[in-house]
């Protein structure tokens, strides 16, 4: 099924690390999938693997029935939130967004706008966005991810930063972005994002997957 994320016996090895252990899992289509995880058990490294940012040692990811890495780069139709997103920091938050779709040239600048309202930003505003708080960075970061309406979206603590309004606002709308039919990897530290927004749960530790 379109979107739909196979994982079978993913291994990625850094110098005598083994980070991921043999990782096998689905995640289907059109769900909120919640990875729960302490810093260092693997999170971040699968996500990249889905990405197509990292190759994996051995093992395979499929994204909609297409290796990743073989039959394409990276999965079609993504959006993704992994890390601290990077801005041009002397340009308004706007700006850095139109710069970003103008790589694809899906949407035009009233999209953009539409997206920067949705995350609770201004689009008018322009301040640059080395002035923005560490929570409007973040929700920039959202809009950048959600801006062309990807089906597949992975978002590794997207809440980073955010107070408690910023953080219900943010579950809304990932809540309506999963009832748009979208499928949505999670990871939070925070139980409650999982509680109230994860369709299936699964925890990594020290590079082992468990379903919860």
């Amino acid at each position: 099924m379109e979107n739909t994320i196979e994982i079978r016996e993913l291994v990625k090895v850094f110098g005598q690390d083994t980070v991921l252990k043999g990782i096998t899992r689905d995640f289907e289509a059109g769900k909120i999938h919640g990875v729960v995880g302490n810093n260092g058990s693997g999170k971040t490294v699968m996500f990249k693997c889905i990405c197509g940012f990292l190759q994996p040692t051995s093992g395979a990811v499929t994204v909609g029935g297409k290796r990743i890495g073989r039959d394409v780069d990276f999965p079609e139709d993504l959006g993704l939130i992994i890390e601290t997103p990077g801005f041009l920091p002397q340009l308004s938050g706007i700006k850095n967004l139109e710069i970003l779709a103008s790589l694809k040239k899906k949407i035009g600048l009233k999209e953009i706008a539409d997206t920067i309202r949705r995350v609770g930003l201004d689009p008018m505003s322009s301040k640059p966005v080395g002035k923005y708080s560490l929570g409007m960075r973040q929700r920039l970061g959202i809009a950048q991810a959600i801006m062309e309406e990807p089906k597949l979206l992975i978002l590794d603590e997207p809440m980073n930063g955010l107070d408690k309004n910023g953080v219900a606002e943010m579950r809304a709308l990932f809540k309506s972005l999963a009832t748009d039919g979208r499928t949505i990897l999670l990871a939070s530290h925070n139980i409650a994002d999982i509680e109230t927004l994860c369709d299936t749960v699964c925890e990594m530790d020290a590079g082992v997957m468990t379903v919860l």
